[in-house]
């Protein structure tokens, strides 16, 4: 099957995962390890009118969301814009129980607020984006709590505070991700520069050795194997 769905609202996509009705129509937390979805192709395409946010673990498939491709086995989180086009390979020979969750928030939800605002300026839910957030135990700690904090809310007794307080743990949520980006920014930048220094320190060693002559330039597997990182890695 090749068709792309197209889920207008939350509830839609609710009914697609085998869920029962949201209990809010324009923002809903999803246990991922409940979702069961109709279909039993090794992909699946879709677009949504609506933000997501996903925390997921042990997932026995690719998510593939503008320039990244996300693989589940261990803790990472991924913003996804309304309108944008996502597709999820499945991997049917291998099995997992995944578990974590989606957080879905309609725009109408924020609509009037800075929030939307500050959503749409950040760059993690930008269809651009070649990175994806790789969470700590603690991290992801921080992150569910939040996410369960907006859960509490909607599922009480709505009030004049209720919608207050949700928008609260949205811009908690908000900054926490963004200093978790700039985090990992700067740890991969500390570690590129510490790989730099030991690739130039390979380098000149193999020229003050002679081999350049006897050998020629050296390949990148051999590089690669003398700062014990994979071709691959060393190629990108």
């Amino acid at each position: 099957m090749n068709e792309t769905f197209r889920f207008h609202s939350i509830s839609d996509f609710h009914a697609f995962c085998n869920l029962p009705n949201p209990d809010h129509p324009l923002i809903s937390l999803i246990d991922y390890s409940k979702v069961r979805y109709p279909v039993n192709d090794t992909e699946l395409k879709w677009t949504q009118n609506f933000y997501s946010v996903g925390l997921k673990r042990n997932v026995n498939a690719k998510f593939n969301y503008g320039q990244q491709e996300y693989d589940f086995d261990s803790g990472v989180l991924c913003f996804v814009s309304p309108m944008q086009f996502l597709r999820i390979e499945m991997k049917p020979d291998v099995e997992f129980e995944p578990t974590g969750y989606l957080l879905l928030i309609h725009p109408d939800f924020l609509w009037g607020t800075s929030i939307i605002k500050k959503m749409k300026s950040y760059e993690f839910f930008s269809y651009q984006i070649n990175e994806a957030l790789f969470l700590s135990d603690k991290e992801e700690k921080i992150i569910v709590d939040l996410f369960k904090n907006i859960e509490k809310e909607y599922q009480t007794n709505i009030d004049k505070f209720t919608q207050e307080l949700i928008f609260a743990q949205l811009e908690l949520f908000l900054i926490y991700s963004e200093r978790f980006y700039e985090r990992q920014f700067l740890t991969r930048k500390k570690s590129s520069h510490e790989l730099l220094d030991k690739f130039e320190e390979v380098l000149s060693q193999y020229f003050n050795s002679g081999n350049l002559l006897e050998h020629g330039i050296p390949s990148v597997k051999t590089i690669a194997e003398q700062l014990n990182i994979s071709p691959n890695y060393l190629g990108s």
